[in-house]
């Protein structure tokens, strides 16, 4: 089992795939067999959907911002609340997530 150290870092450098650029960085965090719920109560999203989406928002132009500090459990579960924000037609738009 992974270390909350561990943990969090693998989730910050979520954040910093997005922020820098790199599909790449942000899908070597993820097994090859992983599947994705996003948003929670949504089918399951194989690997290559999920991809498809983070290279998405990487296009796109997203940037993420912690809204709050990674937390970390006694268990095998960290998580972080961010804000997503990104420009579409000279609009500013921002949504709040938490993973």
């Amino acid at each position: 089992m992974p270390s909350q150290c561990e943990m969090k870092a693998a989730l910050q450098a979520y954040i910093d795939g997005f922020n820098d650029g790199d599909g790449d960085a942000i899908m070597a965090l993820f097994a090859a067999d992983a599947v994705i719920e996003d948003p929670v109560g949504s089918p399951l999203k194989s690997r290559a959907e999920f991809e498809s989406f983070i290279r998405q928002g990487v296009t796109f132009g997203a940037s993420l911002a912690l809204s709050a500090p990674i937390r970390g459990s006694h268990g095998n579960a960290a998580a972080m609340a961010f804000t997503v924000s990104f420009t579409r037609t000279e609009r500013a738009i921002r949504l709040i997530r938490w993973m």
